[in-house]
């Protein structure tokens, strides 16, 4: 069964880490000098792909005793907020164009963008955790692509819109703050876990 608590949260923690990532950019890149829905569902499917390796990782930490996936989850999500607070955000990546525009050079060139680029990154490591703290991959699979999908939707068509009213710093700090509040939960869960015992 769903559970739209999930899903929320998921898209949430999602979205905010999404956010301040190079491929968010080079989505944007794509998106103004390509037809707009061409590159995004290239960089949908690829979203896709990513959050199925994702939820199948977070599926086998689930395997392990509650107490330790809860210790490593918490660990794994103060990771990312260091990740988040200590990178600079200053590099841009180089988005090689397709020659020509037609739907599948366009949309595959968007996909194999975002297929190398995030693969093993910050927010697949995140959905991996999120499905292993929930236990429901289902609902962490609709949050974590919904996040990624309305991260890719702003980059690529109002990117440079939201860039202008709210600072990349605050969205950072925001996304690092939500990961903190998660790693002190999963911590204490592994805690309390390990003082029944």
């Amino acid at each position: 069964m769903l559970s739209i608590s999930v899903i929320a949260v998921v898209f949430g923690v999602i979205f905010l880490a999404e956010l301040p990532d190079k491929t968010a950019l080079a989505g944007l890149m794509l998106g103004t000098r390509y037809r707009a829905s061409y590159v995004f569902v290239g960089v949908a499917a690829a979203f896709v792909v990513h959050v199925a390796l994702a939820i199948a990782a977070g599926s086998l930490l689930t395997l392990l005793p509650h107490r330790w996936v809860q210790g490593v989850v918490g660990i794994l999500f103060l990771g990312g907020a260091a990740i988040l607070l200590l990178s600079k955000g200053d590099d841009e990546e180089e988005v090689k164009a397709p020659a020509d525009q037609s739907f599948w050079k366009v949309s595959g060139a968007g996909f194999m963008l975002i297929l190398v680029a995030e693969f093993g990154d910050l927010t697949q490591i995140m959905t991996a955790n999120l499905a292993a703290r929930y236990d429901d991959p289902v609902s962490v699979a609709i949050g974590a692509v919904l996040g990624l999908w309305a991260v890719a939707a702003l980059g690529i068509f109002g990117g440079r819109l939201l860039m202008k009213r709210v600072p990349l710093s605050l969205i950072t700090k925001a996304a690092a703050a939500v990961m903190i509040v998660l790693a002190a939960l999963s911590l204490y869960e592994a805690a309390s876990g390990a003082a029944l015992l």
